[in-house]
């Protein structure tokens, strides 16, 4: 019997998530090594700025390129994206990260061009099919679009050594995230929710309100405008507690205690829980001054957005290289360890007798063990050829 076929650009998946959960772990070690050693060789740029943005823009930029080629075909019903325009799109990706790393070293036009190439790409492959078919999901573009504004917002702030601006940017950007992840979430959790629970012969009475949909969504959006133009502020706040309060009401239709047996499924219930938890968080923080609060962007990014995307990751993968849609225990222990970087970095401070540096650290080494089981066990699913033998 002939070893598979190696096909690692053989669909939108396969580089990007690979290279998601690859760059999870190299960014957060990097970091972790800045904190305890106090330097930094990103020349001028603050080492915090270069954690925010290679996790925005590496990690989850890779995440959300790999979901877009993968899930636009699928909407618009056209042929998946493979061979060398998603190598070179894959490419231009960790072209943007190795130049952000060495923005001490070269030219300052250099970094940007080099990091600003990916999103355009990006939305130039997928908006074809989008815009051709007229598909509902073209305001994917849009976001791509916005997503690429802000890094070059970042880069210029950063650069003229503008660092408020420079926050304020990332802040936006994972706001973008956060209303991807209520927008995408609140399509596939439910969905995926009722179609396990048919599949074991249980009730899938999925509840969904109208008007906590369009609240949930909307507070989301209003959450992004109103943390640009103020951030910190009690507007700021009280939008955040009334987006914790209408995502908190959508999740409780969604059975989530009916999918306890199903690791697969549960984690998309986990890490959406995670956004009325950390936008409760903010906005505690924002109006109380709550120290025990004062993490809930880790909450939000962590917990939420990181959580989401190792969830669609590992199914996504199986799905489309025709596996069948269960984990194993080792992929189980990696969705407990984020949770628990999770926990850690948003209430440890707080809570743990431990150093600042040491609650840090130890959230960082949750995370790295969680990515690391990610890629040792989905390395050979994301390089070889599909389980049944098709082709994608």
């Amino acid at each position: 019997m002939s070893a598979r076929r190696y096909t690692p650009f053989a669909y939108g998946f396969r580089p990007f998530f690979l290279a998601a959960g690859t760059w999870a772990i190299v960014a957060i070690a990097a970091w972790a090594f800045l904190l305890r050693a106090g330097g930094a060789p990103f020349g001028a740029l603050a080492p915090m700025l270069w954690h925010g943005h290679e996790m925005l823009y590496g990690f989850i930029g890779a995440a959300i390129g790999g979901f877009l080629l993968t899930a636009v075909p699928s909407w618009t019903g056209t042929r998946g994206f493979a061979g060398a325009p998603l190598a070179l799109l894959a490419a231009l990706w960790l072209a943007g990260r190795l130049a952000f790393a060495a923005a001490g070293f070269l030219p300052v036009a250099l970094v940007a061009a080099l990091e600003l190439a990916y999103l355009p790409a990006l939305a130039f492959l997928i908006g074809r099919s989008l815009l051709r078919e007229r598909n509902r999901n073209f305001p994917m573009l849009v976001i791509v679009a916005v997503l690429w504004g802000v890094d070059a917002a970042f880069l210029r702030a950063a650069f003229a050594g503008n660092f408020g601006a420079a926050d304020l940017a990332l802040r936006a950007g994972i706001g973008l995230v956060l209303l991807l992840v209520t927008i995408i979430g609140g399509r596939i959790v439910p969905a995926f929710t009722a179609n396990a629970l048919r599949s074991r012969g249980k009730a899938a009475d999925i509840r969904h309100w109208k008007p906590v949909e369009v609240a949930a969504i909307g507070a989301m959006a209003l959450a992004v405008i109103v943390d640009a133009a103020a951030p910190l502020s009690t507007a700021a706040g009280a939008v955040a507690a009334l987006a914790a309060l209408a995502q908190a009401i959508r999740l409780a239709g969604w059975r989530s205690l009916r999918t306890l047996d199903d690791p697969i499924v549960w984690v998309l219930h986990a890490a959406y829980a995670w956004l009325p938890l950390g936008l409760a968080l903010k906005a505690v923080h924002h109006l109380a001054g709550a120290p025990w609060a004062a993490q809930w962007l880790h909450a939000l990014t962590i917990g939420a957005a990181a959580t989401m995307i190792l969830a669609v990751m590992t199914r996504a993968s199986l799905g489309h290289t025709g596996r069948p849609l269960v984990v194993g225990r080792s992929i189980a222990v990696a969705y407990g360890l984020l949770l628990l970087a999770a926990l850690l970095r948003t209430f440890g401070p707080f809570l743990l007798p431990l150093s600042y540096l040491a609650t840090v650290e130890s959230a960082a080494l949750a995370w790295i063990a969680a990515f690391a089981i990610f890629v040792v066990v989905y390395a050979p699913i994301l390089t070889r050829e599909r389980a049944d033998g098709k082709p994608g």
